[in-house]
Formats: structure tokens, sequence, C-alpha cells
């Protein structure tokens, strides 16, 4: 099959590169390696617990045998299991001191199905701490290079949210925001005016303004957003890149392929196309293409590098520089507190808001005032109130107990810190030299172990969340400094990261591979730094970004 590109993978960012170089005129082949999903057709979306075989739980021996790292995630049940992987049919290994949750969902529209939906700009000081701060690589971009891209994105994807003008944290093109709740309202009240820190909605893309004409409704506020959504109120690959890229006659989809390794001309110095393993039946193909987009997540796209290597290039893929693999990152992240704020249960709120409360970095910005920390932390959670479930931990028993359910619990604040994870060599991916998977593919080794920076911004965070909860009248009950392991953001990035020079980074600011002008690795593989924001609102950008201009350097005659 002959392509004029081919894009690896169908999940956030291979959605977009589909989209964008399809409607360029491209023809394009997209390869995804898990099953079809097609949007409306989710086959749990609608499911009460009593229509599931264990009532929306799960079968916990299958889980334990079949799913033991997927089962970790707080998303996964069994309405959701069909859209997160079989870690015993898909295995890796980790280093002797690495406990890393590789949370993966394989499958037409990847961790679109999934994701969390926060999205959220970088600003300079997180394209710039690099350099400020010595570690990893600079970015070869700013914030200017990047912010009509996520002007474009945002529109597109529908992105709600309050603006409020911080550098830190950029002000996007915003549908009207969720509303934040009673007990939020007063807290972020009291966080601006006794610390100077902004507590928001969360900036999400589900949207609250619906797009007819895209066959998009507006957010329903059931957030059962894993399962699927039918009405398209949030943005997965199905919902909206795809039927967009669809749209232009131009993209053809392959699903249960997965590629084994990009081919490499050394006369040329071109990737040619992709090999790829039929997984329903085990049989061989190939495809050939002038481009070729690398977008099956950043831990995929390294090791699909990695297991291309050849004579001309023995340790991977565009891998002159030695550093393919390198400098993986997640963010450091922890539950900072939980404080009860009992003086507001006369109050309630309905609804399901599929989104929470964000406060914004605050540290190491325009003064380093991080205590044993040069980067950055900032808080996820909110406000909520206890439902009937808070039964089975309570005594009581008959009409007495029911009655006292029928009520509101307490309320409660709870504050997650993600931290900046600084770039480390030691943190890395390599091939299995003794493990392949069912198909003979080496398996993905991890090794990573976050260090003494995310150790000290976790310890921070708790402070500083203990003390603005006690500021705002609430009492604290419990809070952790210590990260979870590694991968429990569900921010894997790095390994094939952006940089300046060629010889200590594998891609430049077109997120096009220094050493092959026709390969394009536009997923969380590129980042160079991790910030503390949710990174996928920036892979969506990079990649139309990236996109653009293949497209330019194609018509040319570039690459």
């Amino acid at each position: 099959m002959q392509f004029d590109a081919i894009v690896v993978g169908s999940g956030i960012t291979g959605g977009w590169a589909a989209k964008e170089l399809t409607q360029a005129g491209l023809k394009v082949l997209m390869i995804e390696r898990g099953r079809e999903i097609v949007h409306g057709e989710y086959e749990t979306e609608n499911k009460a617990p009593w229509e599931m075989p264990f009532r929306g739980l799960g079968d916990a021996a299958l889980y334990a045998r079949e799913y033991q790292v997927q089962m970790k995630n707080r998303h996964f049940n069994e309405f959701t299991q069909g859209h997160f992987v079989n870690d015993k049919e898909n295995p890796y290994s980790t280093g002797a001191d690495t406990d890393f949750t590789w949370f993966r969902s394989y499958q037409l529209g990847g961790r679109s199905l999934t994701w969390g939906r926060q999205s959220y700009r970088w600003s300079d000081y997180d394209f710039g701490a690099n350099k400020r701060d010595g570690h990893g690589t600079d970015w070869p971009i700013r914030y200017a290079d990047l912010a009509p891209w996520y002007d474009k994105v945002e529109e597109f994807i529908g992105v709600s949210g309050s603006p409020e003008g911080l550098p830190q944290l950029p002000d996007g093109k915003f549908q009207p925001g969720m509303k934040l709740n009673v007990v939020e309202e007063h807290v972020r009240k009291v966080v601006a005016d006794k610390f100077g820190r902004c507590l928001t909605i969360g900036r999400t893309a589900n949207m609250t303004v619906a797009k007819p004409e895209e066959g998009r409704s507006e957010c329903q506020n059931r957030s059962i957003c894993t399962r699927g959504c039918s009405f398209g109120a949030y943005f997965s690959t199905q919902s909206s890149t795809l039927p967009a890229a669809k749209a232009t006659g131009n993209l053809t989809v392959v699903t249960d392929a997965i590629v084994e390794g990009v081919d490499y001309d050394p006369k040329t110095k071109r990737v040619t196309g992709v090999r790829y393993v039929n997984t329903k039946d085990g049989t061989r193909g190939a495809a050939t293409a002038r481009l070729v987009f690398l977008n099956a997540g950043a831990f995929n796209s390294v090791h699909l590098l990695l297991n291309s290597r050849s004579e001309a290039m023995p340790t991977g893929l565009g891998n002159s520089s030695g550093v393919l693999g390198t400098q993986i990152m997640d963010h450091a992240n922890t539950l900072s507190t939980i404080a009860l704020f009992p003086q507001f249960n006369d109050r309630t709120t309905f609804g399901n808001r599929p989104t929470g409360a964000i406060i914004a970095r605050y540290r190491n910005m325009d003064a380093m005032d991080g205590e044993g920390h040069t980067r950055g932390f900032s808080f996820q959670g909110g406000a909520l109130q206890s439902n009937w479930g808070a039964g089975k931990r309570e005594a009581g028993i008959g009409a007495e107990l029911k009655d006292k359910l029928h009520q509101p619990g307490m309320w409660r604040m709870v504050l997650v810190a993600f931290a900046d994870c600084v770039p480390r060599d030691s943190n890395r991916l390599t091939l299995d030299r003794t493990r392949t998977d069912r198909f003979g593919i080496p398996q993905l080794h991890v090794d990573f172990a976050f260090g003494k920076e995310e150790q000290a911004a976790l310890a921070q965070a708790k402070a500083d969340a203990a003390e603005m909860m006690t500021a705002a009248g609430g009492t604290v009950i419990m809070g952790l400094d210590k990260p979870g392991p590694g991968g429990t953001a569900i921010h894997e990035m790095g390994g094939a990261r952006m940089g300046l020079d060629p010889k200590t980074s594998v891609l430049n600011k077109w997120s096009q591979a220094h050493d092959i002008p026709n390969l394009f690795v536009t997923d969380g593989a590129q980042m160079a730094s991790s910030a503390c924001q949710n990174p996928s609102l920036t892979y969506m950008a990079l990649t139309a970004r990236a996109c653009d201009a293949a497209v330019k350097m194609l018509r040319e005659g570039v690459i």
C-alpha cells in the first residue's frame, strides 16, 4: 500500500495528525494496534450496575490474572475495562528498583476515550525551565511559537474554562467554564486574599456549548466519560478529529495491526514506510509513504524507534545522538491533603460535574522560593460531599441507616499535587533483550525513579495545602508527601526529546527527526521537560504545528 503519509496510532495526537494531513490533501494511512470502536456504539455507556454481571465492580479474579496494572487506575472498572489493555497480553518489564504503572488503552481512539480531559497551556516558565536551571536540554521553542496552535486546537476540540490572566497558566479560547461549588468558591476567596494564589475551575475538554454542525452536544454532567460519550460532549478521536479526517475522503484506517518497525533507506536517508503484524491472525504486512508520523503514545513511539534499528542505525532509528529512550518523565503526584468543611453541610450541589478545581502553580517563577526544588507544582482536586456509598463504612442497619443515607454527607476538600519531573538520563526506556511479546517483538524495559527535587516539591505541597485549608476554616485530617509509583499521573512523556542540538536531542523544533527529514514524532515522546500541567493540549498543538510544517516541506521538495 502506497500513501503520502502514514500515521501510527489513533489517539489524541494520531487523530490530529490524520485530520491535519488529510485536510491538506494528503492520502493518509492511520494504523491502530487495537480494535475498532465506532462512535455512538459504546458497549456499556448507558448501562446500570444491575445490568452488569459483577454490578460494575468487575471480576476480581480476572483482574488479578490479566489486568494487574490497569486495575490500579481509578477509572478502571467493569464498565470501562474494554477501554484498557490486557496486561497479560501486553507485557513490559521494569528495573529492579522501578515501580512503574503503565496505563494503556489500545483501541481506535486510544486514550482519547479514557483521558482526564484537563487541558492547560504551558508558559515560558515551562518552556524555559531547562535552560534556567540546567536540567535536560533547552527547548527549541517558546510560548509564542505555540500560541496560535493552542488557539486552533482549543477552538476545534471545545475547552471550557475561566480566564484568570495568569502568566504561568495562559488563558485560551474557552467556552464558558463550569461552576465552582460553594466550598470551592469560599476557598478560592481565602487563597486569593491571604496567599495571592489562584484557585479556578478545571479547564476541561468537556463542552458547555454544543457544536450541532459537528454532531456534538454540550456536556450532560454524567461524569461517566471513560465509558465513551455518544453525545460527543468531550473531545475524543471518534467524536472530533476522525470524522473530520474521514470527511476528506483521504483517510484509510487499519485496526488490529501492531507496527513493529519503520523502514529506513540509508541511500536516501529517508524512511520509506512501516511493517506491521495483524493481531488477529499473526500475518505480516507493509505500507509505504513519503512521510511517517509516530503517534503511538510516548513510550510506544520510543519502543518503535528502538526496535527499528538497522545496520545503518544499530542503536535505534534516528539515534545518532545516543539519547533515544533517555529522560523519560511522569508528574510526581500525591494526595497532599483532605480537609473537612462541616460548616457548609446545610448546602449541597446537583449533577456530576466532570472536572474539578485547580490551584495554579505559584512556586519558583520570578523568584526561586522552592525549598529544595527548582521547578513548580500545582494542585488538582475539589470539594465534594459523601453520598449513600459511605454507608458501607458506617455502622447501622434498617430504616434509620437508609434515611440517614438519603441526606448528603459532610463536605471535604481534596488537593492532589502534580509536581514537575526533572529530566534525568537514568530514567530511560530500552529493549528487553531476553523477553518478547506474543508476536516476537522485544518487550519494552522501563527504568524510572523520582529524585530529591520531586520529593522536596511534594513535601512543600503537603505543607502549603494544609496551610491553605486551615486558613479557609477546614480541618485537615490527612496528607501525604511521597509520590505514587511512576505512571500514576498517566502523563508519561519524553524519550525522543526536542532540542536545538542534534548531538543532544532526537527531534528539532518541528517535531522532525534531526537524522531523518521525513520522520516526525508528535506525541509525548517529543517532550524535553514535563512542566506541572497536564500535557495533552500541548501534544495536540505541537502535532498541528508539525503537520503544517511537514506539508509545506513536502510541497517545497525539502522532504
